[in-house]
């Protein structure tokens, strides 16, 4: 890049969002984030508990999805960048996971009665692996769409601001349903399956609704439409040798290995280590009010501190937040409460910043290569969030296994040591460790206003 002073350019004004266009792209997100939290929270319980499939059986089958993850993600992402439509690249996208999302989210709530130990197992690996697949054909696009709505580095902040915010606020939904699902499995197996499949249906329906409100509101940018790339391996080779985003890519896979404990253990940490299973609920609830509260904020303060300076302090939050956990006992509702609060503010800032950051960098892409494959570079980074959250789940398994877990009984002080170290100090470290990596990171705002100069500069000349 050329050695200009960025206070000499002129630079062109970026394109503004309208406040109708941010309700379309939140829009989504609430159905899917209501989808995903049954799915990573309660999904497990209700196989086991109701459907009594066995727990190491479904573990298979959530990993042989994470397999299957390292096709369906990149090839999403290619495809995705690749589809030329009158309607764009990404919409198509969007209105092709409406019918997949709610069949399948439906199958996963309301298997057949009558179907043998056999064909129900198969029947929840299907709807299982089916599921992220939609979900996958909807995230990866829907980043993509994004990162493409505008040029401007703070706008962006804005645009994914309201993203993180509808799907916490579909998360905060789905926990009342939790609540009521729970409640359903004392009373009989019948009131448990009837509830979760009517919710199902209305989930559903709202979900496609969101998806299509989405379609019908946003336009995409024409001027992208033929800056794909050729092919999937020049796509990864690209992403990999551009350094900023290979230390995001290190970055939000230590991350993750940390930020899984919340939606792993949090039901054990509740039931075992604080002898308040009741409480489990709260505890996320007041992860997810804190964050969704607290997301507006990041936008101004973004500007004023820079979107490295905001990110980096979150992830030190974070780690404060889950390394304190390390103290709790049982009747300490009420730190645990507080330090979930702090840990979900926090990760509301990884939220809102994390993604405008990666678009930023897509850009930079753009101008070295002059392809637009924000698709795969989303895949990318779902891909490695998702593994990590693999990691941790098989980590997981393993400590409780060798410590000697029992279910549904007291535990020893070596496996009440065992969920602490999970839950507080494998989340503190990664936190950490993450912070001091994205430290090194240097691509800021004015390296990014050079970059738009350039492209606007190149874009002219067409």
């Amino acid at each position: 890049m050329s050695a200009t002073n960025v206070d000499d350019m002129a630079v062109p004004s970026a394109r503004r969002i309208s406040w109708l266009e941010i309700f379309c792209y939140a829009l989504p997100p609430v159905g899917a984030g209501y989808m995903f939290c049954l799915v990573t929270l309660y999904t497990m319980k209700f196989s086991t508990d109701v459907l009594l499939i066995a727990p190491a059986l479904m573990g298979t089958i959530y990993g042989l999805s994470r397999f299957w993850d390292a096709i369906s993600d990149p090839l999403v992402g290619y495809l995705s960048d690749k589809t030329k439509t009158p309607m764009g690249r990404r919409r198509p996208w969007l209105l092709g996971a409406v019918l997949p999302t709610v069949l399948f989210f439906w199958m996963l709530s309301a298997p057949s009665e009558g179907l043998s130990a056999g064909m129900l197992a198969l029947w929840m690996g299907v709807a299982i692996i089916g599921f992220f697949s939609a979900q996958t054909m909807f995230i990866v696009p829907h980043m993509s769409l994004g990162a493409e709505l505008t040029d401007d580095y703070h706008e962006r902040t804005k645009i994914f601001a309201a993203r993180h915010a509808g799907w916490i606020a579909g998360y905060i939904s789905a926990l009342g349903t939790m609540y009521f699902l729970i409640l359903a499995e004392g009373k009989s197996e019948t009131a448990v399956r009837t509830l979760n499949a009517d919710q199902s249906l209305f989930a559903g329906l709202f979900a496609a609704s969101c998806l299509l409100v989405c379609v019908w509101g946003l336009r995409e940018r024409p001027e992208f439409a033929d800056k794909a790339p050729e092919k999937p391996w020049e796509a990864a080779k690209d992403i990999w040798k551009n350094s900023h985003a290979r230390l995001l890519l290190i970055v939000i896979f230590i991350e993750n290995l940390g930020g899984a404990a919340i939606t792993i253990l949090t039901l054990y940490t509740a039931q075992y280590v604080m002898n308040a299973p009741e409480m489990a609920p709260f505890f996320i609830l007041s992860y997810m009010v804190f964050s969704l509260a607290l997301t507006p904020l990041w936008m101004p303060l973004a500007k004023r501190f820079g979107k490295k300076r905001l990110w980096l302090g979150s992830m030190l939050s974070t780690a404060f937040a889950f390394g304190c956990m390390i103290t709790l006992e049982p009747g300490m509702e009420i730190r645990l409460l507080v330090l979930a609060g702090i840990a979900g503010a926090a990760g509301s800032c990884g939220g809102t910043i994390n993604p405008s950051i990666k678009s930023d960098i897509i850009d930079l892409d753009e101008y070295r290569t002059g392809e637009r494959k924000e698709g795969a570079y989303f895949a990318a980074w779902y891909f490695v969030s998702k593994s990590a959250y693999g990691v941790t789940l098989m980590i997981t398994g393993f400590a409780l296994s060798i410590a000697g877990f029992v279910p549904n009984a007291a535990q020893s002080a070596t496996v009440i040591w065992t969920f602490k170290g999970l839950y507080a100090g494998a989340p503190f470290f990664a936190y950490i460790i993450g912070a001091i990596l994205f430290s090194t990171f240097n691509f800021d705002e004015n390296e990014h206003k050079k970059v738009i100069a350039e492209l606007e500069a190149k874009r002219g000349k067409k």
